[in-house]
């Protein structure tokens, strides 16, 4: 089966796509994007929010969870971000996962969207949160060594929702926070778009709620093997 047959705004959800602004210096790369359309308020699947349509102003909110293998301090990263596309198909708004919380993605005088009408959102280097404005960053005080001597000290991050699938004990802490210290790195707060090359990076999120455990199983029995 198609993604246009599994999604009917399989082809909307391409087109306005966030462009992800990373750290040159980043060490991660995106997995895969798992995605959810709302044609109504609902809650989220992945993120503890409910998603709003104002249906006198939005036609459709897409919902990008964009899945990494690595947090610079923890194995397993999940990052959001929601557009919000109007009747005529322009992007009217934008919000962006932050540390668990999400900020406002659309700038108010639009100056973060490209001419072919995409949103642009900075990645914070290594932790991955999004900003439409790269200086927010350097807001936070620990920006760079949360890359550096503080690098893998979390371990593994196993959220409630994957409660018990992947997470084995301490063990799985040492080994992450083991491996995750050999990417440490000195933010260069240089920024490049990271363009999503394939179509098939997105997936619905059922598909890729599958797929995390899977990814993450696999991965410890890799650090474990090669101790």
């Amino acid at each position: 089966m198609s993604q246009t047959e599994l999604f009917p705004h399989w082809d909307t959800v391409q087109r306005v796509a966030p462009i992800l602004y990373m750290d040159r210096l980043e060490p991660f790369k995106p997995i895969r994007v798992g995605v959810t359309v709302f044609e109504a308020t609902a809650p989220s699947p992945s993120f503890d929010r409910t998603v709003g349509v104002d249906p006198q102003r939005v036609r459709l909110a897409i919902e990008y969870a964009i899945y990494w293998d690595y947090d610079i301090q923890h194995l397993y990263e999940l990052e959001h971000v929601w557009i919000y596309v109007g009747h005529d198909d322009r992007i009217v708004g934008c919000e962006g996962s932050f540390h668990g919380r999400y900020l406002v993605g659309l700038l108010r005088d639009r100056s973060n969207v490209t001419e072919d009408g995409r949103v642009k959102l900075y990645s914070q280097p290594g932790k991955h949160a999004m900003s439409p404005l790269e200086e927010v960053f350097r807001l936070l005080p620990n920006v760079e060594t949360c890359c550096m001597e503080e690098a893998g000290k979390e371990g593994l991050l196993e959220p409630d929702m994957f409660r018990g699938e992947f997470k084995r004990g301490q063990r799985d802490d040492e080994l992450s926070e083991r491996h995750l210290r050999t990417f440490a790195f000195r933010p260069s707060f240089d920024y490049v778009p990271h363009e999503w090359t394939t179509p098939d990076i997105f997936v619905p999120w059922s598909a890729l709620r599958r797929e995390i455990p899977e990814r993450m199983r696999a991965l410890l029995a890799s650090l474990d093997s090669n101790l």
